[in-house]
């Protein structure tokens, strides 16, 4: 007669076969993963890869360097004196317009000095008009004594006249008649003396005068220009824009002609770039370049190169053809690609997160027979934003992992799930 078995038994032997298969599941688990491991073998997906064919094309060169975007038009504002900064009115991020006051320098000493031009300059001044009178008082004074002896010589011309008609008469002597022609030819003498002396004077007092002018003209000046940079001490805009840098700390000192603030015009941007000083090489002023913003690219062209690299980079400078797209903003980083260089037909694959610059690299390449991804030793060689130039180890129509595999590092061989 059979037995009847009950719940809680059945319950029991159920979950002993569970466990029994469960410890089957996990061994045979265990030495795949063994198996695998000692094989040197690791899977990945497909997908996670990035598998990417290699394929002949051609490839213009290019150079990659990073850069920030600034205003295509910028004015330095600098200190006119030396002096400490008394007050800032403005903070870097304003929008101004051309004249609005950003900063108040001490300008006591300067205020005091303008005061003491303006003094000499009315004394010049008044110098100017005192040698004027003087020199009109002189002039009129000789013009008279040329008038009287014209009238003097006018009288012994007639002397002479009537002394040789009465030496024709008989009623005179020759003696009388020479002494009259004496006076007379002494008279004209004199005459033209005083004229020639009349002309100098003229040119002295006019040479004494144009110095004294220019004297004064020069101080004038000095006069207006220590206005000027009285006006200049108060640092007004100098153009409508947005206040990109202003020198804050009230009490410092600023030496003349040093910068306090900068005004950036906001409607058009430039890229401020800079490059590993072992690449400048390849980079000329005129230079085609793409300029990467995100997920924008804008076309531009190289306008200067610095002569000297500073921390191993050189700067230079792009111009963009969109100088006024409204993705642009000051300060944001950007990725700048110059050209330098076409070659007609290359083996090429796209670029990754993988290359470095030209050389040799432990890349995973798909072997089409047994399906599996297998490092290969591969040289790489120019590139551009989009592609990279294989120089050796992948031929055309195979494919090779593009993906960051790092995570990879100590495996040769891959299995593609």
């Amino acid at each position: 007669m059979d037995k009847i078995i009950s719940q809680e038994e059945r319950r029991r032997t159920r979950r002993r076969t569970i466990l029994k298969y469960a410890a089957i599941a996990a061994g045979a688990l265990a030495a795949g993963g063994i198996l695998m491991f000692y094989s040197g073998g690791k899977s990945i997906f497909r997908d996670e890869a990035m598998l990417r064919k290699a394929e002949l094309g051609p490839l213009e060169s290019a150079v990659a360097a990073s850069g920030r975007l600034v205003p295509a038009f910028e004015e330095i504002v600098i200190s006119p004196v030396a002096s400490r900064i008394m007050s800032v009115y403005v903070h870097a991020g304003d929008s101004v317009g051309k004249g609005t006051p950003l900063l108040q320098l001490d300008l006591s000493e300067s205020e005091s000095r303008y005061q003491n031009l303006r003094d000499a300059l009315a004394i010049k001044e008044s110098e100017l008009k005192q040698l004027r009178l003087a020199n009109h008082s002189a002039l009129s004074d000789l013009e008279m004594q040329i008038e009287i002896k014209q009238m003097d010589v006018n009288r012994l011309e007639i002397e002479v006249e009537n002394e040789e008609r009465l030496d024709s008469l008989g009623s005179g002597t020759g003696e009388r008649v020479r002494q009259a022609r004496t006076a007379y030819i002494t008279g004209k003498l004199e005459l033209q003396g005083l004229r020639k002396r009349l002309e100098n004077e003229r040119k002295r007092f006019a040479a004494l005068e144009d110095a004294a002018v220019l004297d004064l003209g020069n101080s004038a000046r000095e006069t207006e220009m220590m206005s000027r940079t009285l006006e200049a001490g108060r640092i007004p805009a100098p153009r409508s824009g947005v206040i990109t840098y202003i020198s804050i700390e009230i009490g410092s000192q600023v030496s003349q002609g040093e910068r306090v603030a900068v005004v950036g015009d906001l409607s058009s941007f430039k890229v401020a770039a800079e490059m590993p000083e072992g690449n400048i090489h390849k980079v000329h002023a005129g230079a085609e370049a793409i300029v990467r913003l995100g997920n924008i690219e804008l076309n531009g062209i190289v306008d200067q190169i610095e002569p000297q690299s500073k921390s191993g980079s050189v700067p230079f400078s792009v111009i963009l053809k969109d100088s006024r797209n409204t993705r642009l903003r000051p300060g944001v980083r950007v990725q700048v690609y110059v050209a330098y260089g076409f070659k007609d037909s290359v083996v090429r694959i796209p670029m990754g997160n993988y290359f470095k610059g030209p050389g040799e690299y432990m890349l995973f390449v798909e072997d089409g027979e047994s399906g599996k991804l297998r490092k290969r030793r591969v040289t790489l060689g120019d590139s551009n934003r989009l592609w990279v130039e294989v120089t050796g180890g992948i031929a055309p129509g195979e494919k090779v992992a593009i993906a960051d595999m790092d995570a990879f590092e100590s495996y040769s061989t891959l299995t593609i799930k």
